[in-house]
């Protein structure tokens, strides 16, 4: 293929990708009354579940070969908190490295009919394929740490709705349940799912309270669990510990909350402090030039 050929495909190439970037960009906003229409549409279960029961096959399918490769780490507890399965985990993650490995040496086809040498296609696709393939560990490490917060937020609250039952002479396990049923957040409803199996499998609602702490790793939650146990066990008023629990979990989390914070306003140092030399420099760059040309 010629030189002029080659130049010729490179520039369709590249020209038909920015007129589809182009084309997302301008898009215009759908209209109004279709938008409300197919919101308040039924949903279609059925194409949900099917399209789902797909990839978690495929996930099945990956996590059987490669749960234990070198370098495939699963994170289950925090999969088990974002709600989200090991399959799906594993195939998100195969699936992004196989786009970050294939698309630099696909897109610069064009340059390679120009005598673009090979390997730094590839050099640049490996590079990407690492890099989107620990991708997901650290959105999944990040959503998982905000959801601890908020567990630790929801618990706090939780910890004195349970101390006000048990200062209404109510036994321990009732406490237990009617604090979890005041609250609507997927952390209230994760305790009442955890006290629900508690009453199917016929053991107190700490042990699955201590079970739920394993499987999701939620230490605030194991301490609720240690302090009803000893209320089961010797009859002590639980109340003034409830409540200095309470107490305490707050402060940590507005300790927690201002350090970071304080870590991002240091953040902010840097780029402030580059942005005012920045001023100077333009200040500053009238005068220099006028004592150059003099």
């Amino acid at each position: 293929m010629t030189t002029p050929v080659a130049a010729i495909l490179a520039g369709a190439a590249i020209g038909g990708g920015l007129a589809l970037a182009v084309r997302e960009i301008l898009r215009p906003a759908p209209a109004l009354g279709p938008a409300l229409r197919r919101l308040n549409e039924p949903a279609q279960p059925r194409v949900l579940d099917v399209e789902a029961d797909r990839d978690e096959r495929w996930g099945q399918w990956l996590l059987e070969r490669l749960a234990d490769a070198p370098g495939v780490r699963i994170p289950y507890k925090d999969l088990a908190l974002v709600g989200t399965t090991p399959g799906r985990f594993l195939l998100t993650k195969v699936a992004l490295a196989g786009v970050g490995l294939l698309l630099p040496p696909v897109s610069t086809i064009p340059l390679l009919l120009l005598g673009v040498p090979l390997y730094l296609p590839a050099i640049v696709g490996i590079l990407a394929g690492i890099v989107l393939w620990f991708g997901p560990d650290l959105a999944v490490r990040d959503k998982a740490k905000r959801a601890r917060a908020e567990f630790a937020h929801a618990m706090a609250a939780y910890l004195d709705l349970v101390a006000l039952r048990r200062a209404g002479n109510v036994s321990a396990e009732q406490a237990m349940e009617q604090a979890a049923q005041v609250g609507k957040g997927w952390a209230f409803q994760r305790i009442q799912e955890a006290l629900a199996r508690s009453r199917v499998d016929k053991v107190p609602h700490w042990e699955s309270l201590a079970r739920l702490t394993a499987e999701l790793d939620l230490p605030v939650l194991d301490d609720l669990a240690a302090i009803m146990r000893q209320s089961a066990d010797d009859g002590a008023s639980v109340y003034s510990t409830l409540r200095s629990r309470a107490k305490n979990l707050r402060t940590e989390l507005l300790a927690d909350q201002a350090a970071e914070a304080n870590a991002n306003s240091e953040k902010m140092t840097a780029p402030g402090a580059l942005m005012a030399v920045l001023v100077m420099l333009l200040i500053a760059f009238p005068g220099v030039i006028r004592m150059i040309n003099t």
